[in-house]
């Protein structure tokens, strides 16, 4: 199923994620996306399948006090990081790790993680993360549209689809609400 998303700077912006290529991660280095209920549910269900994976201190801190921290973004709760990762990193994401072997990357990742660099602006219009644009304020070399030739219209395919994909399981629960 091929889904269209309108991204609306998707002509003249660029994006290579070089994880593993010279990028560790940094992304996941305090970044705190925020929690939503859903996903925190579908977090709960896997923890025997993430605390094997996590790094120890990461895995102390979760059995002490969890893995949402009282803090609030877009009105959920974040997560925790500790020594400046993620809680969920370790040598890349280990919600990801799982949803690879489970055929589905992106399902147990937080939707503010597995959109990166695709976000929606003030209007409600998805547009890609890039320096100057919108107003960017996180200094990520990969926001840099210098940093890359490659055109996000190719490299984000995947991130353009669940996007999609998440916009019409919102819009479906909009309808649900009604």
């Amino acid at each position: 199923m091929s889904l269209s998303l309108p991204v609306v700077n998707l002509e003249t912006a660029k994006f290579d994620c070089i994880f593993g290529r010279g990028c560790e991660g940094i992304c996941c280095q305090n970044g705190r996306p925020s929690v939503e209920p859903e996903e925190a549910a579908q977090i709960e269900a896997l923890l025997p399948r993430i605390k094997p994976l996590l790094r120890p201190d990461a895995r102390k801190l979760l059995e002490k006090d969890g893995y949402l921290s009282n803090r609030k973004k877009l009105g959920f709760p974040m997560l925790r990081v500790i020594d400046q990762w993620c809680i969920f990193f370790n040598q890349g994401c280990v919600l990801h790790t799982i949803g690879m072997e489970d055929g589905k990357s992106y399902a147990y990742k937080p939707s503010q993680c597995a959109l990166f660099p695709i976000q929606r602006n003030s209007k409600g219009q998805w547009y890609v993360r890039q320096w100057g644009y919108e107003g960017e304020q996180w200094d990520l070399f990969c926001l840099n549209p210098a940093a890359s030739p490659v055109p996000a219209s190719e490299s984000l395919r995947a991130e353009m689809e669940y996007a999609a994909q998440f916009e019409a399981n919102e819009s479906t629960k909009s309808d649900e609400n009604r």
